[in-house]
């Protein structure tokens, strides 16, 4: 059987309208499922990245502690033995009774997710737990200043 020429045209004219319309009411289905899951999986990184910078910090602030409790840094007059700021445990600490050692506990500050600032709140042991203002004689706790609520529906200045 031979195809006549008006056959041949029409196979090759490609896709009708309606196939077209067909794949891009697919094609936005499929990105109106995506774009949420999307957003939620970006929320989900920055609260672990979150969880993972609180537990840093404050495993260095209980690392100094500990070192002040042990007597191998000097304890300022006030302080309970924590530090007076981040910075100190960035820039680090002479140790008691060796000559040019110095002892750091974080190598840097590291940028609140949330917030993107390097700015946290900061609680001083003289502080209450739940307080949102910093008494400035030492840093007890850190916790962020986002006034966002994660996924487990508490507030991330509370985490």
């Amino acid at each position: 059987m031979r195809l006549s020429r008006q056959d041949l045209r029409r196979r090759e004219r490609g896709y009708t309208l309606a196939e077209l319309v067909i794949v891009c009411t697919l094609l936005v289905t499929l990105a109106g499922v995506a774009l949420p899951i999307g957003k939620l999986s970006h929320k989900r990184s920055k609260e672990a990245d979150l969880r993972l910078y609180l537990r840093q910090m404050r495993n260095a602030i209980d690392e100094y502690k500990r070192f002040t409790d042990a007597g191998l840094i000097p304890v300022e007059f006030g302080s309970d033995g924590y530090p007076a700021d981040l910075e100190t445990l960035v820039e680090g600490v002479d140790i008691v009774g060796q000559i040019d050692t110095r002892i750091r506990f974080l190598r840097r500050v590291p940028v609140d997710p949330m917030t993107g600032d390097v700015e946290w709140g900061m609680r001083s042991y003289q502080d209450e737990w739940d307080s949102d203002s910093w008494g400035g004689g030492n840093v007890y706790d850190v916790y962020s200043q986002s006034e966002g609520v994660g996924l487990n529906g508490v507030e991330y200045n509370l985490w």
